[in-house]
């Protein structure tokens, strides 16, 4: 497989499914299953009995993962495509639509 392309606190754009047009921050990554989890998106209804860190249980809100091809990175407002380059001996991640260098 290829390397990822969108890396953990990147904020990204969905572009399928039910959440398509919605921006989010990347909260982690799972490159094993080529998924991502995103605030506020893909959220799932989940019942769950009283514990610990819980301590009402009850029905609750989170967020459920979504593949890595239906989110694409934003750079300065625009949804764009990540590449890599060398750049003083390094690997680094730019923007294709702007050139810029990302991180």
């Amino acid at each position: 497989m290829s390397t990822f392309k969108i890396k953990k606190g990147d904020t990204v754009k969905v572009i399928a499914g039910k959440d398509k047009g919605k921006e989010g921050k990347v909260i982690s990554v799972d490159r094993k299953n080529n998924k991502v989890l995103v605030e506020g998106i893909n959220l799932i209804t989940k019942h769950e009995k009283p514990s610990a860190a819980n301590q009402n249980g009850g029905i609750v809100q989170k967020e459920a993962p979504i593949d890595a091809s239906n989110v694409m990175y934003v750079h300065k407002g625009k949804a764009t495509r990540i590449g890599f380059k060398i750049e003083n001996g390094k690997k680094v991640r730019y923007a294709k639509t702007t050139g810029d260098i990302v991180d």
